[in-house]
């Protein structure tokens, strides 16, 4: 009997003895072939299962000086509860809102994406649901999906656990950049709507349950569905962003993604030392879920400030002569958009505030007055 073969003359692959399933692989990769190539406009070469995706960056040449924006992401521990419910379809459009809208906050415009997901057991239909979602999101916002890799970890990972990361490249033109040095005094922030905790805080979502002994699943009086405010997609905010760009040139100054750390700490990274914003409270009620899952964890609204969004996904600062149209712009769009506080650069005491984060030594941001009531 050659290597390779049984007794009965059949290949055998002796990565399954290890709990590899690489058929498994092959069938994801052709149940996935149809979502993938529908993220694909002309600039895309070759088909998905090649080494390396290639991207035709010819159109590149019509620019004065492009810069090419990169980011990197997950979807956090919402996918323990994805995972848990067997809901796939959405949380690959939660991976590209964490990435692709990191892109934009420059200004930039998404060119391409990969993705990487890694699980215990490679189950081809549920691969396909994820990168199907994956895919649907990447065109949503303009981007290709241009290649990605499924990892099988036996003994690494449980059976039925997975994860997921991806990464994406955007350009930008020099001159166009925003940034913290385009912020001026008297700008207006203007916060975007969210749809909800987005792909952030789910750490403390999940231990509020626990406490409570609530499943995902479970029926509670307070929502109609538990598991669909748990699963509710990341807002994609690409499109809308650069349609208001394009429409408002050099009016808008700077954006920030309400991520990790909430509405100050992010606020606080786009804008410059020195200046300062005080994000007024009382123009926005947060939506129900922030106030049902702080109240059952014992938390006032005031102290889950700086895990989720409280109901902005992301920010604008824009010259003040523009709030108006640049807010009906957003609103036209179909995205809600409000004015929430003004850049000031005047000495002031910054006891309470944000004063950067992740590493960046930005301007500062806090919080200040009330929610309204509901």
């Amino acid at each position: 009997m050659s290597q390779g073969a049984n007794s009965a003359g059949q290949k055998v692959n002796p990565y399954a003895f290890a709990g590899v399933d690489t058929a498994a692989g092959d069938t994801a990769v052709e149940l996935m072939k149809l979502s993938v190539r529908a993220s694909h406009g002309p600039e895309v070469l070759g088909g998905v299962g090649g080494f390396a995706g290639l991207f035709d960056v010819s159109a590149l040449k019509s620019y004065r000086r492009p810069l090419l924006a990169s980011s990197t992401d997950g979807v956090g521990t919402k996918v323990a509860i994805a995972s848990a419910l067997n809901r796939h379809e959405t949380i690959g459009q939660d991976l590209v809102g964490m990435v692709v809208d990191d892109i934009v906050v420059v200004g930039a415009k998404p060119l391409f994406m990969t993705d990487y997901i890694a699980c215990g057991r490679l189950v081809p239909e549920r691969i396909a649901k994820i990168v199907a979602g994956i895919a649907a999101a990447c065109k949503a916002t303009g981007t290709a999906l241009v290649g990605g890799e499924t990892a099988e970890h036996p003994g690494l990972m449980a059976l039925d656990d997975y994860d997921l990361a991806g990464a994406a490249v955007g350009v930008v033109e020099a001159d166009e950049m925003l940034g913290p040095d385009r912020v001026k005094t008297g700008d207006s922030v203007i916060a975007l709507a969210a749809s909800g905790f987005h792909s952030n805080g789910y750490s403390l979502v999940r231990h509020i349950l626990a406490k409570r002994n609530l499943d995902y699943s479970d029926a509670v009086p307070e929502f109609t569905s538990l598991a669909d405010v748990l699963m509710q997609p990341t807002r994609l905010y690409t499109r809308e962003v650069l349609d208001v760009l394009d429409a408002n040139p050099g009016r808008i100054h700077a954006l920030s993604h309400v991520t990790g750390g909430g509405i100050a700490a992010n606020l606080s990274r786009v804008l410059p030392s020195g200046a300062w914003v005080e994000v007024d409270r009382s123009t926005w009620s947060p939506a129900d879920e922030f106030r049902v899952f702080s109240s059952w964890g014992g938390l006032t609204l005031n102290e889950v400030e700086s895990t989720w969004n409280m109901g902005i996904g992301m920010i604008a600062v824009a010259e003040r002569e523009s709030t108006g149209s640049i807010i009906d712009a957003f609103k036209q769009l179909g995205l809600l958009a409000w004015q929430i506080g003004e850049v000031a650069t005047t000495a002031h005491d910054l006891e309470g505030f944000e004063t950067g984060s992740k590493g960046v030594e930005g301007g500062a941001s806090r919080l200040v007055g009330a929610y309204p009531n509901r």
